[in-house]
């Protein structure tokens, strides 16, 4: 039976803000997601399709990468995950009377939630160009429009191919295989915007972009520090892991400018002795830290170990590691014992006492782990901040051996295994080297854009087509109305998506939406049923294999639209490649990724044991680092302090407990009290007063930038929440209006979504704090 979307698109008419929880998960997580099951799939269907997510027999979750342990909980899955799981399989559908019926202008003016409602996508559509509404088109038209247009560019680097972090092993694969063969590097994906500053920092000191634990090192760690990261919304599953780790001894100390409920108190909806009483409190210290202010802290606690070395000496650092594996050394220690506690107590908004309260316990300890997320990843100095984080590591010889390391938490469920895949716009020689070899072509070896650099060349009219496998550009992209203008300057625009997003109601002069199967559902092929593989973000690779019936009988999977692209596009020119025998069966897919990528040789056989396997990694395996010294490298971070104009706030983007990424499940916030709405500024209340506004008064939150350009984001209501001080949260999408398109971290060019400077404006237009 088909459900149809309830047509009202309530906004935040009915915007109510509360009491925050004091405890994560529980019972309401369990409620949560059983309502969200059996809105969208059906109580029988809902409850069968969850019991197979992330089982060694069933389908990856579609939302984060978190891995999964060796022994599965009967229901392993989170709230969010849940909510992901439903939305994909969800019986409600967009046909092409929709499209007619709803104008492309109207569904530009349409919000994201009301959107994702709509259900999942069961046609190829097309827009030519001057159309006011999509309208159906078979998948040869569609593969030839593509064609067409490539054909018809002055050079391939006017191109760009966007990835979300989705797409599978295989899809990905093919995906930059069409691209290079192309002519271009052009692939951008959502790394650039998410986790690219850690890969940075870590090629550079460790000499491989991934994290070096597992969930067993995450079990035997002494300490656990958890920075920038709130894994009761963003990696729900992490507070099982945590709390396991709990359970064996170790202490966590969460460092965050907002105090994520998931960190203090959780209850684990796994067990039914989980849900009663208090819970488990997670967090043993926490610190509130300013935004931006994690660079200084870590330094503060390096200046704080050298100190504890000298007097005593042999006792604290692993003085036999520093000499026999790492570089740099003695460069590092004498600006990091310079380091100002009037600098660190400014750029922290942390007292010397609560440092060193946390430094106890770091002394107190042996193996330490420090994961983070996007709080590290997003500000100007992200790449030094995750150096620093490095240099604290290796100072104890805590990389490279059990119970210790570097743990980036990633987002999307296989951005990883997509990098690894080759979806990067700077590869390197050898990948490109091999590649060439294994599909006997030249690849180009120039530079191709990231993310920014693709809106930049929208804009400027230097890329003219514009592909998406998955995700949704427009709403994961900074400085929304820029980027939005850059999109419709294009010739043609692709997306390759399962359901409605607003990437598919700002389009170029011509667009095509190309409906995928979702992971939940059966990819029948007449090799029989086809399998596809994720990397988790701690590099484990395993299957997925959908169960569901197509939501369509019109649908086809990633990897058979990219190979129906390929051979429209590239016709005779590529007979190396088997597109026709890539699409009928994916073991040959598998097979050509063992023979090009290292870590992946006989991958078909490897993958199909229970649990998958776990891709080489150097420093973790050997304690081997392939950096450019051939050691791990400590470096040398001047301090970069977040300083901002007198009356203004330091704000930082965040997600609600009703989404992931840029898809919104709902308009319910409830560990922040906030229901039924998604326009809101936390707000400290001090903050507030001293603006002469009041908790619930209505805003426009204005960035300022060196640009001169006012960006603004109207109609917000206040919450006095307890912010630090100078600072305030909103959600996006709503807010990456704000973020400027050139306010970049340096080195790895990700967005600043962590640290925008702004200024509230109350409601009447007349500014309130100047």
């Amino acid at each position: 039976m088909t459900r149809k979307a309830p047509a009202e698109d309530p906004g935040d008419a009915r915007l109510r803000v509360g009491s925050p929880k004091n405890y994560a998960a529980g019972i309401p997580a369990v409620t949560s997601s059983l309502r969200h099951a059996g809105t969208q799939m059906g109580a029988r269907r809902g409850l069968l399709t969850l019991l197979r997510v992330n089982q060694k027999d069933g389908f990856d979750c579609p939302g984060c990468a978190w891995p999964e342990p060796e022994h599965r909980h009967r229901a392993e899955f989170c709230e969010n995950g849940a909510k992901a799981v439903a939305e994909e399989a969800t019986l409600r559908r967009v046909t092409p009377e929709f499209f007619a019926e709803h104008a492309l202008e109207e569904l530009a003016g349409r919000s994201d939630y009301w959107l994702g409602q709509q259900g999942r996508l069961t046609r190829p559509m097309y827009r030519p160009a001057g159309g006011a509404h999509y309208q159906a088109i078979s998948w040869e038209d569609a593969f030839a429009v593509v064609a067409r247009e490539l054909a018809s560019l002055d050079h391939p680097d006017q191109a760009a191919f966007y990835t979300s972090g989705r797409a599978s092993n295989e899809a990905a694969f093919v995906y930059q295989l069409f691209v290079r063969l192309l002519g271009t590097n052009n692939l951008p994906d959502c790394s650039n915007m998410c986790h690219e500053s850690s890969g940075s920092a870590l090629v550079e000191t460790i000499g491989i972009g991934k994290g070096s634990v597992s969930l067993e090192d995450l079990y035997e760690a002494d300490l656990i520090l958890v920075v920038g990261q709130n894994p009761g919304t963003n990696h729900p599953r992490m507070l099982s892991a945590l709390e396991r780790a709990k359970h064996r001894g170790a202490r966590v100390i969460a460092v965050n400018p907002l105090p994520e409920v998931g960190l203090l108190r959780f209850k684990n909806p796994q067990r039914p002795s989980g849900m009663v009483g208090g819970g488990t409190q997670l967090a043993d210290l926490f610190l509130q830290i300013r935004l931006g202010g994690d660079q200084a802290l870590f330094q503060a606690f390096n200046r704080l170990l050298l100190e504890a070395e000298d007097d005593a000496p042999g006792t604290v650092l692993d003085t036999p590691f520093i000499t026999a594996h790492t570089h740099g050394f003695e460069e590092f220690t004498e600006p990091a014992r310079k380091t100002s506690w009037e600098d660190v107590r400014e750029a922290t908004g942390l007292s010397e006492e609560e440092i060193r309260a946390a430094f106890r316990e770091i002394l107190a300890a042996e193996k330490i782990v420090v994961c983070w997320a996007m709080g590290l990843t997003q500000h100007r100095h992200s790449v030094p901040t995750i150096r620093e984080v490095v240099n604290f590591l290796l100072l104890r010889g805590n990389i490279g051996r059990p119970g210790a390391g570097l743990c980036p938490v990633r987002g999307h469920s296989n951005v990883q295994g997509d990098r690894t895949m080759g979806i990067y716009e700077k590869p390197s020689e050898d990948f490109l080297d091999a590649l060439g070899a294994e599909f006997c072509f030249a690849p180009p070896r120039h530079h191709g854009h990231d993310a920014v650099e693709t809106i930049r060349a929208m804009r400027d009219g230097r890329v003219k087509v514009f592909v998406g496998l998955g995700g949704n550009f427009v709403a994961a992209a900074p400085d929304t109305e820029l980027t939005e203008r850059a999109l419709r300057g294009c010739r043609l625009t692709v997306q390759i998506s399962t359901k409605l997003n607003r990437s598919h109601a700002v389009t170029g002069e011509q667009a095509l939406i190309l409906p995928c199967l979702g992971r939940t559902e059966a990819d029948l092929r007449p090799s029989g049923p086809q399998l596809v593989t994720v990397e988790d973000s701690m590099g484990m690779v395993h299957l997925s294999r959908g169960r569901l019936a197509p939501a369509s009988d019109h649908l086809l999977s990633e990897v058979a639209i990219i190979c129906g692209m390929a051979r429209a596009a590239l016709g005779a020119h590529d007979p190396q490649v088997p597109w026709e025998e890539f699409e009928a069966d994916y073991d040959r897919v598998r097979d050509r990724i063992a023979r090009v990528i290292p870590g992946f040789e006989e991958f078909n056989d490897r993958v199909r044991q229970p649990g998958g396997f776990t891709l080489p990694h150097p420093p973790r395996d050997e304690r081997r680092f392939t950096t450019a010294t051939g050691r791990a490298n400590f470096t040398v971070n001047p301090l970069e302090i977040l300083r901002v104009p007198e009356g203004r706030l330091l704000l930082q983007t965040l997600r609600s407990h009703d989404q992931y990424n840029t898809t919104i499940y709902g308009l319910d916030d409830r560990y922040r009290g906030i229901h039924q709405g998604r326009r809101v500024v936390f707000v400290h209340r001090d903050d507030l007063a001293a603006r002469g506004l009041a908790d619930g008064d209505l805003v426009d939150i204005v960035s300022e930038y060196e640009d001169g350009v006012e960006r603004r984001a109207p109609g917000f209501r206040t919450v006095a929440f307890p912010t630090p001080r100078g600072c305030c949260a909103a959600y996006f999408p709503e807010t990456n209006v704000l973020v400027p398109l050139d306010s970049t971290a340096a080195i790895s060019n990700t967005p600043t979504s962590k640290s925008i400077v702004v200024r509230l404006e109350s409601d009447a237009g007349a500014s309130r704090d100047q």
